[in-house]
């Protein structure tokens, strides 16, 4: 059976999208798709009023669309430095991955992150 919030968030999430210009909306479906095939598992769901995931009852990972880019924010300062190097091409913070929908981040470094995430959250 479906989660109600679940499926509430899922609808939010596909308004949401479906607001966007289609470069990002196009962009943001391949990550939301991306993401959901690494951790089957998860559950869309909104977190810091952004679509995001959650796994095991934490936030997993949340992604949205701004003015002049997309950003992806795996919850973990720790991952984004892990990956430093392989992120060089992108804009980074602490908490964010910036890129755009000319220049996606890879979707192997997507599901290498996702997974890498999931094992965080199941390490605690």
């Amino acid at each position: 059976m479906t989660d109600p919030t679940n499926a509430t968030a899922t609808a939010q999430i596909d308004a949401t999208l479906a607001t966007l210009p289609a470069d990002q909306r196009t962009a943001l479906q391949a990550l939301r798709e991306t993401i959901a095939g690494a951790a089957p598992e998860a559950e869309d769901t909104i977190s810091y009023s952004m679509p995001a995931f959650r796994y095991h009852g934490r936030a997993l990972v949340a992604y949205s669309a701004f003015k002049a880019h997309c950003s992806l924010f795996p919850m973990s300062s720790e991952l984004i430095e892990r990956h430093r190097a392989e992120l060089a091409g992108f804009a980074t913070a602490k908490g964010t991955l910036q890129f755009t929908p000319e220049h996606p981040i890879p979707t192997e470094l997507v599901e290498r992150i996702v997974r890498e995430r999931m094992a965080q959250i199941d390490a605690h």
